[in-house]
């Protein structure tokens, strides 16, 4: 028999399973052996990092860790059910706050430890080119001597390429638990990269838009900025559980290896923290400048306006003095025709060189007190 393997941050000890004889805590309902389980990705069964068994559902991978000794299971699942998620809780002694949280999903990246099983939740992101919108999924992790299991609440992170990548580095896969753990964070972590990328593409167009004078970018600004906001909470709070299993290295004793396998995973997502905080402090600095010139924009769009409204009035009073002017001969002009008999200056022989003389003294008037006003 091969010698126990040295746990990372889990104390040495069997993995406790339920009694063949029934006591204990009682295992939910789970598919017969034969009978494949909905929503199981993969399982399996390592001895040594080579897999030994690939049971098709729960209840085979449990009968087959029953048989082996040394053995490792790696059950992956897909947005499980209750049954099966209340299942493995029962195998494996999962705590029910774990498991409840497991199910409801919906969590901030954390490390709990619950005995000698570890719980850790991790938000993975996928950038989609197409949209142009970063998408985020949940992944929980428990972590236990003699298994591991993965309840992805998305499409990210691609669990299978790193089962591929183990299973071709047989002594790594060796190394228990503790390395599959490392790889999925590895994966998670790189994942990241190809998210900030596109970020910096989205903030360079942003960029050419705002000083291009897009009216919509604005809006686009803000959408932006939640996704880097979402993205923070996706990337910091997992510097708090790279740094929680660190501070276990000499504690669990915790191989070389493994130690400079986490080392560059915390280099990698250090590098992706900090970037991301420099594109939030970029968006909102872009966000200020648009501000500005939308400011500006508002206050040239005053000022013709502004002009327009002065060279209306200007036209009006032009139009209005002429009309008072015109408007002076022509009430004299209706006065005098009226023709009753009892009118003044009717019948006065000087009356029509009076009216237009009249006619004429009213318009010069008008005429002056207006240009006087520069109203003409």
């Amino acid at each position: 028999m091969p010698a126990k393997r040295r746990a990372f941050l889990l104390p040495v000890g069997s993995r406790h399973r339920v009694p063949a004889d029934g006591s204990g805590t009682t295992a939910a309902p789970v598919a017969a052996p034969g009978v494949p389980d909905s929503r199981l990705v993969d399982s399996a069964v390592y001895t040594r990092g080579h897999r030994h068994a690939s049971p098709k559902s729960l209840a085979e991978t449990y009968q087959c860790l029953h048989e082996l000794d040394n053995a490792m299971a790696w059950i992956g699942l897909y947005r499980p059910n209750a049954d099966q998620i209340t299942s493995l809780a029962a195998e494996f002694r999962l705590h029910h706050l774990a498991v409840e949280d497991a199910i409801t999903a919906h969590q901030r990246p954390k490390l709990e430890r619950y005995g000698d099983t570890l719980f850790v939740v991790l938000r993975a992101a996928r950038y989609d080119d197409d949209r142009e919108e970063v998408e985020f999924s949940e992944l929980h992790l428990f972590i236990g001597p003699g298994f591991v299991i993965t309840v992805r609440h998305g499409e990210a992170p691609d669990l299978a390429a790193v089962r591929r990548r183990m299973e071709a580095e047989p002594e790594m896969l060796a190394r228990g638990p503790e390395a599959v753990l490392y790889a999925i964070l590895d994966q998670v972590v790189d994942g990241y990269a190809p998210v900030v990328d596109g970020l910096e593409n989205d903030i360079d167009e942003i960029e050419t838009e705002v000083f291009g004078g897009d009216p919509k970018v604005s809006r686009r600004i803000y959408e932006l900025s939640r996704e880097v906001v979402e993205f923070q909470r996706a990337a910091r709070p997992l510097l708090g559980v790279l740094n929680a299993l660190s501070a276990g290295f000499t504690k669990y004793g915790t191989e070389e290896e493994l130690q400079r396998y986490l080392r560059d995973v915390v280099d990698h997502l250090t590098q992706v923290v900090e970037r991301v905080d420099g594109y939030r402090h970029l968006l909102q600095n872009i966000l200020a400048v648009n501000a500005t010139l939308v400011s500006q924009q508002q206050n040239e769009e005053m000022r013709s306006l502004t002009a327009a409204s002065y060279e209306q009035n200007e036209e009006i009073k032009k139009i209005s003095s002429w009309a008072a002017i015109l408007f002076a001969p022509t009430l004299i002009g209706t006065i005098y025709g009226m023709n009753f008999e009892n009118m003044p200056e009717l019948k006065w022989s000087f009356g029509y060189p009076f009216a237009i003389v009249l006619m004429g003294l009213v318009c010069v008037s008008l005429f002056l007190i207006f240009k006087r006003r520069n109203w003409l």
